[in-house]
Formats: C-alpha cells, sequence, structure tokens
C-alpha cells in the first residue's frame, strides 16, 4: 500500500511536521546516468564535494540492498530510502530495480525518487506497480522560454532535443507524468530551483501549475551558481522568503 501524505508527515524527514530528529533516510546512489542539460548542473565524482549532481562511487542494486540491511541494523528509526542520483534515476534502470529488490524484505520502508520527469509518462506503470510512496519531480519552469534559459537540452528516446522543443516536450512530460502519479495516490513534490536572474518572478506559476495537476508540496531550492549559471547569484534569505510567500496558496478568509 502507497503511503498516505498523513503518513508521510509523521514519517519522511521532507515532509515531517515539528521536530525530524527521530526518522531517518537512507539514500542510495544508483543512478549514474541523466538526460537532461542543465545549465547549473555539473555532476561529478569524487569524496570532497557535498552538492546534487555529486558522489563517491555508484552501487549496484544489491549492493544497496546490502546497504539498507546495514543501515537498518545501526538505526532502527530508518523510515526512508530514496534515490535521487547523482544522474536522473529513470534515465536508467537501476533505481526501479533497486526498489523491486528492496520491497519484500522491507514492505515498510517509504519508497521515495527524484526525477527530473522527462521519462515519467514512459515510467509511471512501473512506478505505480512498484508502490513508489513520494515522488519529487524537478519543475524550474512551466514557460519554454525561460525553461531554454535553464537547461540547454535533452536526449529523449535516443534522439538529441534543443531550443524550445526541448523545453515543450520536457514541460509536457514533467505536468503529464505529475498528473498520472497523483491520481494514482502518489504523493508528489516539486522541487524548483530559485535563479534570480531567470525564474524568481515565475515561481508562483509553477506553483499554481504544478499543484492544478496534483502535487502536493513546494519546495524552493536556492541556486547555486556554478556551470553555465556561474554568472547567476545566489538567492539571499529575503527573496527566498518572497518566493515561498508568493507560491503560497492564499489562507482561508475567517469567518465573521
Amino acid at each position: 500500500m502507497i503511503a498516505t501524505f498523513d503518513n508521510l508527515q509523521k514519517k519522511h524527514p521532507c515532509f515531517a511536521v515539528g521536530a525530524k530528529n527521530n526518522k531517518g533516510r537512507v539514500h542510495l546512489p544508483v543512478s549514474p546516468g541523466c538526460n537532461l542539460f542543465c545549465n547549473f548542473c555539473r555532476r561529478d565524482f569524487n569524496t570532497t564535494e557535498h552538492r546534487p549532481g555529486v558522489a563517491w562511487g555508484i552501487i549496484t542494486p544489491e549492493e544497496a540492498v546490502e546497504v539498507v540491511r546495514k543501515a537498518v541494523a545501526l538505526c532502527p528509526e530508518l523510515t526512508v530510502a530514496g534515490v535521487a542520483g547523482p544522474g536522473d534515476p529513470l534515465a536508467t534502470p537501476h533505481a526501479l530495480n533497486t526498489f523491486r529488490l528492496l520491497k519484500p524484505e522491507f514492505p515498510g520502508l517509504i519508497k521515495c525518487l527524484s526525477t527530473n520527469g522527462l521519462l515519467l509518462p514512459d515510467r509511471a506503470t512501473e512506478l505505480m506497480e512498484i508502490g513508489i510512496d513520494s515522488l519529487t519531480v524537478t519543475v524550474n519552469a512551466v514557460d519554454p522560454d525561460l525553461q531554454t534559459r535553464i537547461c540547454a537540452g535533452l536526449i529523449y528516446h535516443g534522439r538529441r532535443y534543443t531550443g524550445r522543443a526541448a523545453a515543450e516536450l520536457l514541460i509536457h512530460n514533467q505536468l503529464a507524468g505529475i498528473e498520472k502519479l497523483a491520481a494514482a495516490g502518489t504523493t508528489v513534490k516539486v522541487n524548483t530551483v530559485l535563479i534570480p536572474e531567470i525564474n524568481a518572478g515565475h515561481v508562483p506559476v509553477v506553483a499554481k501549475t504544478v499543484a492544478a495537476h496534483g502535487a502536493k508540496v513546494l519546495n524552493i531550492i536556492p541556486l547555486l551558481p556554478q556551470h553555465k549559471l556561474s554568472w547567476c547569484s545566489a538567492p539571499g534569505c529575503d527573496l527566498i522568503r518572497q518566493a515561498r510567500a508568493a507560491a503560497s496558496p492564499p489562507s482561508p478568509t475567517a469567518e465573521t
């Protein structure tokens, strides 16, 4: 059975309300490849950096199961097993194979997957069969003109797309996938990278659009200026706070 949103708020650190130090999660780096060329992403393998897109190395699905066994033995409070990279978990079969292996041995463990969403429509049935509890999709823009400034291109079904064609395809697949998984009962969270010079004023539109397609939560992430967006600035606390406020649904009017 897929975990409900209320259950995730009690057991998943990313959703937990109040104290979060009594629950644990383990991230499994089983996904080496990616199908997007995001202008802010510089993937690497090293032991010195701690940022998205970097891992010490890649493990196999079988090794991932052994990691979870050891993690549960060391930390019985572990509630979540997640796959978020260092590439896109849907670009290769390793993430889904990992969850297939984990499911019979750890049926109570929350299965969490993060993706750029390009292959969501293609993999939706598999994700539902596996019973992914929490799906995170990174949606940085729903306007193709803005998306072309954030992502240089993509590979889809063996073909390379760039420019507006890539942007329109990515946005379409992201929204279609979110809608399909949300309708099936999966809790969908959307991550949006806040890029002051590109999408700061667009975040409320992203929030409204993904909510209309079934997303439960929007998480705004500050840009780490690097790679082709090294010329951009890192958003400060005030801008992040403003973006969150603008993206939040209006408070219900108090009855008089």
